[in-house]
């Protein structure tokens, strides 16, 4: 698969934007100060682990641009990367790695999210990820749009990203839901394979299997092309989508731990 995001249909989105302080608005005259004179910025793209320079002309402002946002909303003097854990909804869940390496995510219990019809607060997930896979941004651009509750990347591994819908989407009368009660393994990767990788799925799910942690049902599959591990569950009202992908290269090398993401993903 090549290292374009996946796409997703899009949920309504909305950005309320609160009244700034007059601390604020110094810190944001500040900030608009700093990106008007600082140093020219270059960028980079990754494919497969290799950096390659990219000519600036007519992108080093939009990129100026997009930094000095991220200082308008009231992060001033830190660049996007930096202020990653800061935003909203987006607070650090990461654990320090462990004997092997590996780090464990769970999405912490103050992070916002499950706005709109038919939601509520997220019942907690977690997931293990080697050491050097970092959260990415969910731009407010995204077509995954408000389903679309996390993304994770190495950039010489690979992409992961989790999706949340409510259960009222596709039933009424599922309140506690278990992914038995939304279908089977067949039909919940028929119905929902193509809202993580966009197109139909018939013949490309080379493999599937059912596992059970304390009490809950997952369905795991694989698909080619493009190179994905699904794992799918529900529970209360949120059906969940755990989405590991990479690149023919990336998926070549790094399949086993690849696979290990997929595998350890849990709604707790």
């Amino acid at each position: 698969m090549s290292s374009t995001g996946l796409f997703l249909p899009c949920s309504a989105l909305f950005l309320f934007l609160t009244k700034a302080s007059p601390l604020a608005k110094g810190r944001r005259a500040a900030a608009a100060a700093r990106c008007s004179t600082g140093p020219a910025m270059s960028a980079w793209h990754e494919e497969d682990g290799e950096r390659e320079g990219l000519p600036m002309v007519g992108r080093r402002r939009a990129l100026v641009s997009a930094v000095c946002g991220a200082s308008v909303l009231g992060f001033a003097g830190h660049g996007l990367a930096a202020t990653q854990g800061l935003l909203a909804g987006r607070i650090p869940g990461l654990s320090d790695p462990d004997e092997n390496g590996w780090r464990t995510y769970r999405r912490p219990d103050e992070k916002s999210g499950g706005h709109g019809v038919g939601w509520s607060p997220i019942i907690p997930y977690s997931f293990k990820v080697p050491d050097g896979w970092d959260e990415v941004p969910v731009s407010i651009a995204d077509l995954g749009g408000t389903e679309i509750d996390l993304r994770f990347a190495n950039p010489k591994e690979g992409r992961l990203f989790v999706i949340v819908a409510p259960v009222r989407r596709f039933a009424d009368d599922l309140d506690d839901a278990t992914i038995e009660k939304i279908g089977n393994p067949e039909k919940v990767i028929s119905a929902f394979g193509p809202e993580v990788i966009g197109e139909n799925v018939e013949g490309k799910v080379l493999s599937s299997a059912t596992a059970e942690h304390s009490g809950r049902t997952y369905y795991q599959f694989e698909l080619e092309p493009p190179h994905v591990f699904i794992t799918a569950t529900a529970a209360g009202n949120r059906l969940y989508l755990f989405s590991v992908t990479a690149s023919g290269l990336q998926w070549k090398r790094h399949y086993k731990d690849l696979k290990q993401i997929a595998e350890s993903f849990r709604v707790v």
